[in-house]
């Protein structure tokens, strides 16, 4: 399966990448620019080729472990991406600057926690892949919830499951699975919607959850007394993080770190 990266950032990397002394901190920088991009990075680096499957868990290892040549020619491959047909009902642009929020403030509230944050950014950046497949292999299915909740909105996910029986972040946790991800990420992302109903609780899907909550209402524009009314309070006791911490708190700016 084909699916479309931003133009740009596969050319800034390429260029980077084509250079006699690659800047990697800028490679890392733009891989964690672009979910689409990331996904097959990460897919690669824990492909049996490496003998390291399931134990790749964020940017910065795939890339240690993966060679220029490789990096190389992994976006080659992702340039097939280019000619697909875009994906209905997602804006890609802005799919990938959600998701990349998404990943920030995950990072930031588990440092709060005391988790790991390339997990913690990986598991944000990669949540919504799901969607895209889904968009692109059914999408007649996909746009008739439309009317009943957008792409963006909180609750989307329950009327995925009320129609489906299944959300689009399921789908995402198989497609995880398949790319042989650490099973942590897979977890955090199967139990995201619901982390509280697990026998055991899983931080980082409580992280995941408060993070992608978060930025599900800002793109939404649900005004601060909505946010504050349908916040996950459950979510956010389990963890120990303050409300206002997750409602007034910017995603923390790490375009100058390592994802």
């Amino acid at each position: 399966m084909s699916l479309p990266c931003q133009p740009r950032i596969l050319a800034l990397l390429m260029r980077e990448l084509i250079s006699e002394v690659p800047h990697m901190r800028r490679v890392n920088q733009l891989f964690g620019c672009d979910p689409v991009l990331a996904a097959q990075l990460m897919e690669c680096a824990n492909s049996s080729a490496y003998r390291m499957a399931a134990q790749v868990r964020g940017i910065p290892q795939a890339l240690t472990l993966l060679g220029e040549r490789q990096l190389r020619s992994l976006l080659k491959k992702a340039q097939a991406g280019m000619v697909a047909r875009p994906i209905a009902g997602i804006d890609m642009g802005q799919f990938a600057r959600v998701s990349q929020d998404c990943a920030k403030l995950a990072r930031s509230l588990a440092g709060r926690v005391r988790l790991d944050g390339s997990v913690a950014y990986i598991a944000g950046l990669l949540h919504g892949m799901g969607q895209l497949v889904l968009h692109q292999t059914q999408p007649e299915r996909v746009a008739a919830l439309a009317a009943e909740a957008g792409l963006w909105d909180p609750r989307r996910p329950r009327v995925e499951v009320r129609h489906w029986g299944y959300s689009a972040h399921h789908t995402t946790a198989i497609l995880l699975r398949a790319w042989c991800l650490p099973a942590e990420i897979v977890a955090a992302v199967q139990a995201m919607e619901a982390p509280l109903q697990d026998a055991q609780f899983d931080p980082m899907a409580g992280v995941l959850h408060l993070a992608v909550w978060r930025n599900r209402v800002k793109v939404s524009g649900w005004s601060e007394r909505s946010m504050a009314d349908a916040f996950p309070v459950d979510v956010a006791l389990a963890l120990g993080i303050d409300v206002d911490v997750v409602l007034q708190q910017e995603a923390t700016d790490w375009s100058q770190s390592m994802y």
